[in-house]
């Protein structure tokens, strides 16, 4: 296997590692070799054993069963990783890929939705990607049962499948041909390596790539509390447009996309209202992806510095900001003590930047 992609893979899958960590050591170390020595001291500067790094071995097996599937990796500093997926501070350090990688180039819109969805809802949601496809735009969905699978099947081949598994696993079952169409004709992607089955967790990391993927998302039917209410709010957080699609209040299907709009999400009746609120905005202007993969490393904090910073820290999510502002500490030395706790498997990172120690 190529060495720095093994490396950078093997810190990606140790254990305790996030999005927002692998960053961080990339930043301050500049190799992913170089982190990986540095890990036990990092953990035993935040007051725990160091983290169990995936071995060489598993490693190399990942990457030949990926080569095998046709597939292949794509690295948060790769220069053809999708622009607007690299501007979330979450955004996947890999991605394992099969497609059409030029996809990501045009404007995406993400349209997902209820998976008991109502008939009318899938034939809007199927016209919807029909017309958006027509315009160019690229439809990014979950591959899901209801809304996603109708979004998928109207927007074919200018459509890009996230799926919340491997690569090799089909969820669920009955949209096995579809995935491999997806696959074939447009673009899959996955952030858990093959073999990986769909478990709860990875949905929420599955719905950001979603999110992130698109300068838009449309939910066209939603119950409360369901997971395409999750990814318009990660939209929302991201900066990117969230539209809805109106619905009767007869229909429980419909309250999580009425609630939408009345909370300030865009309502929507056709392609040319997503249109409308999406082509004023330029996706050239979102950040380069790790402008700060050249940064120098910041100074080693100081045993002071770690009891001032811990010691503002309990089991409630608090800023960052806010621990640099109370403590007084630069944001430099304030980060490098977080990375030290959370590889010592003491810190919790939270959405919107906030962070918490770890319960017992």
């Amino acid at each position: 296997m190529a060495d720095r992609d093994g490396a950078r893979l093997r810190l990606i899958r140790t254990g305790g590692i996030g999005p927002v960590t692998y960053r961080q050591l990339i930043a301050r170390f500049g190799t992913a070799e170089a982190a990986l020595d540095m890990l036990p001291t990092l953990a035993r500067r935040g007051g725990g054993a160091p983290p169990k790094v995936a071995g060489v071995g598993a490693i190399e097996r990942e990457m030949a069963t990926t080569q095998r599937l046709g597939a292949r990796y794509l690295f948060l500093d790769d220069a053809d990783y999708p622009p607007l997926l690299a501007d979330i501070d979450t955004a996947p350090p890999a991605l394992i890929v099969r497609g059409d990688l030029s996809l990501t180039g045009a404007m995406c819109v993400a349209i997902v939705g209820a998976r008991n969805a109502s008939a009318a809802a899938c034939r809007f949601a199927r016209m919807l990607g029909h017309a958006l496809s027509g315009e160019g735009v690229t439809i990014v969905s979950g591959l899901a049962r209801g809304i996603d699978t109708a979004a998928h099947a109207g927007a074919m081949p200018r459509t890009i499948g996230v799926i919340a598994s491997g690569v090799d696993v089909v969820f669920p079952p009955e949209n096995g041909a579809l995935q491999e169409q997806v696959a074939t004709n447009g673009l899959l992607i996955a952030e858990q390596p093959p073999g990986t089955q769909p478990l709860a967790r990875h949905f929420p990391s599955r719905n950001r790539i979603i999110a992130g993927l698109a300068l838009g998302t449309v939910v066209v039917e939603a119950a409360p509390r369901s997971g395409s209410l999750i990814t318009a709010r990660l939209a929302n957080e991201a900066g990117r447009e969230v539209m809805a699609v109106p619905g009767s209040p007869l229909d429980p299907r419909a309250q999580g996309c009425n609630a939408l709009i009345r909370e300030g999400a865009t309502l929507i009746q056709t392609a040319a209202d997503v249109l409308e609120q999406l082509r004023p905005i330029d996706p050239r202007s979102v950040r380069a992806p790790l402008a700060s993969y050249g940064a120098p490393p910041p100074a080693d904090a100081s045993d002071g510095d770690r009891h001032r910073i811990t010691r503002l820290l309990g089991p409630v999510p608090v800023g960052v900001d806010e621990l640099i502002r109370q403590s007084g500490i630069t944001p430099a030395i304030v980060q490098t003590v977080l990375l030290e706790l959370e590889l010592a498997t003491r810190l919790e990172r939270h959405a919107g930047g906030r962070v918490s120690l770890s319960l017992p």
